[in-house]
């Protein structure tokens, strides 16, 4: 493996560690504050921070975020069940994200991670979910939530962007054998390069040599017709001497 090689899997595996600690620190962040609140807070009750507008108010949910399924007494368990597998898959995600080197996806994954296994815990350990968090606008007062909604619901929307506008990501994402197919193409086409240098080569040296033939067999052509005698006519002594 080649330097750049390691140094690329040394950074992948970095924020690899990095993300499952941040996705545990949200985690604890979230149970510490459902503890605070708990402790702290009598179910129901309301303690407003910005009069009208935001205040804590303790709710059990039996539901998912926002209430979701709440009214139903199956809802806490097959919500349970979808959380884990849930929050298994988008960690796996989440680690090949990174090892491809695409750090915005695998924040994104960890960000859902955070907020799958944070209200999963309180499934499983309370049988629901605390929610604190409550907004009003007027007369209408948003579905309380907690800090797991909000990893899972920022996660979710950096995850909508990409897929919207970060094409390059999913194509990097996804196009990893077709990667491997390229290189190994290039591969094969440098490999065959050095032959056809050679076959072109040979045919050059063939072309020479034809050609250097039928040099020396002109040139011997044209040695044997200036080594033919040139015949002169013979002259008639004979004649000459009657005539004086």
């Amino acid at each position: 493996m080649s330097n750049k090689s390691k140094a690329g899997s040394l950074m992948a595996f970095e924020y690899t560690v990095i993300y499952f600690f941040l996705m545990a620190f949200l985690v604890i962040a979230d149970q510490l504050v459902k503890r605070y609140i708990d402790f702290t807070m009598e179910y129901q009750s309301t303690v407003p921070v910005i009069d009208g507008f935001f205040s804590l108010h303790y709710v059990r949910n039996t539901g998912s975020a926002f209430s979701f399924l709440a009214d139903k007494s199956w809802g806490i368990t097959v919500l349970s069940a979808i959380s884990a597998v849930l929050g298994l898959m988008v960690v796996v995600l989440m680690v090949i994200s990174c090892f491809k080197h695409l750090k915005l996806l695998g924040f994104a994954f960890s960000l859902i991670a955070a907020g799958a296994f944070g209200n999963l815990i309180d499934r499983v350990w309370l049988k629901y979910v605390i929610d604190y968090l409550r907004f009003d606008f007027g007369s209408y007062t948003f579905p309380i939530f907690n800090l797991a909604d909000i990893c899972a619901v920022v996660g979710t929307f950096i995850l909508l962007g990409i897929i919207l506008f970060g094409h390059k990501y999913l194509d990097a994402f996804w196009g990893s054998s077709d990667k491997k197919k390229v290189k190994e193409k290039a591969r094969k086409a440098e490999v065959s390069m050095p032959e056809q240098e050679e076959n072109t080569e040979s045919e050059e040296d063939t072309a020479s040599g034809d050609l250097e033939e039928e040099g020396e067999d002109e040139a011997e052509s044209e040695e044997e017709t200036l080594s033919i005698p040139y015949k002169t006519r013979p002259v008639n002594f004979e004649n000459s001497d009657d005539e004086d």
